[in-house]
This record gives C-alpha cells, structure tokens and sequence, in this order.
C-alpha cells in the first residue's frame, strides 16, 4: 500500500503478487493445511488500498487511484454509511458510481466530487517516476517478471 501511494508502482506490484501467489504456488508447501488468510487480506488491501487508493477519514471516502504497467483495469464495491460504491479505474480514468443510497461527497486526488444518481468519471493525474528505493535485507520481493 506504501509503495503505491508513494509513487513505486512496480514495487507495489511485486509485492501484491507475494501475498496472491502465496496460496496459488504453494510457495510454503503447506496449503494442503489450509489458506493463508493474512495473504488473502493483503492482495484485497494492496488493491483496494494500494492501487484503488481508497482511504477514510474525517467523515468520508478518499480515492487516489494510480496502476501500474500490467495492470490494466481494477474494480470494487464496497459499503459505506448504508451506502454502496462502485470504483473503476483504467491507466488514465476513474469512474466512481453511487449503486444504493443518498448522494455523498468523495474525494478523487484531493479534488472533492459528489455522487449521485450517474457515474462521476475523473482523469487520474499523471505521476512522475521515481527512482527505485533499497530494500531491507531478505525482504526483496521477487520480480513479477522473473517468474514468467
């Protein structure tokens, strides 16, 4: 999630595929036992979090949606004061929708919008790149790309 709101999409990605391959590849050789449940909520987290940008605080829902290169659509519903969101987001848009409830204000990169009865489409401001940060040592994630 840190590394999306940050900016490190890449990281982001190599470390969302960590928690979503976790139970996928086996990687502990023991999910004959069972599933890891804190890997399954960290793929949630670092997408809806992470990627979709989603934050709650002082009384509403914040969004600062960005994806990587790979990654080419994200959508979720989630509950909210008896309300229910719809979020889409693409490369350079997101569309947010009201599906059930009173019309509410969110925020999308800092600028406020209100949903109401149609879909609110906003462009996703472009990001500048950024070197890419160190890691502490063992913690590395292992590349996406090395595992194709």
């Amino acid at each position: 999630v840190m590394a999306a709101e940050v900016g490190h999409l890449d990281l982001a990605y190599d470390y969302l595929a960590e928690a979503a391959f976790m139970d996928l590849q086996d990687r502990e050789h023991n999910t004959k036992d069972g599933l890891h449940i804190a890997s399954l909520a960290g793929a949630w987290t670092a997408l809806v979090g992470g990627f979709g940008g989603m934050r709650c605080g002082s009384g509403q829902l914040m969004f600062s949606p960005r994806l990587p290169p790979g990654i080419v659509g994200l959508s979720f519903r989630l509950r909210y004061r008896d309300r229910i969101v719809h979020v889409e987001v693409r490369s350079r848009e997101a569309t947010y929708s009201l599906l059930s409830g009173d019309s509410m204000p969110i925020t999308h990169h800092g600028q406020q919008v209100s949903l109401g009865t149609d879909p609110v489409t906003v462009d996703i401001p472009p990001i500048e790149p950024l070197p890419s940060p160190s890691q502490p040592a063992g913690r590395v994630p292992q590349s996406r790309r090395s595992r194709q």
